[in-house]
């Protein structure tokens, strides 16, 4: 059985941790959530936000994916 306190034995645990509670949360977005979330806006017909912080932009793509239905799986 897997330990939940050691993230090598469980090493996607962080991919289901909310943004808010991130760490880094507050900084700038990364060039790679910019680049995804630029592409996403513009099929999505929104405006794209270059202020977001690593948080809000991936709150904004996971919005922007349902919205164009992008990364759903389908």
């Amino acid at each position: 059985m897997a330990d939940p306190q050691n993230p090598k034995t469980e090493p996607f645990s962080n991919a289901e941790k909310d943004p808010d509670d991130w760490t880094t949360g507050d900084e700038p977005m990364t060039g790679a959530q910019a680049s995804y979330l630029k592409t996403l806006s513009e099929e999505a017909g929104e405006s794209f936000d270059d202020s977001l912080t690593k948080a809000d932009a991936s709150k904004a793509i996971d919005a922007l994916q349902a919205k164009t239905g992008r990364g759903t799986g389908t």
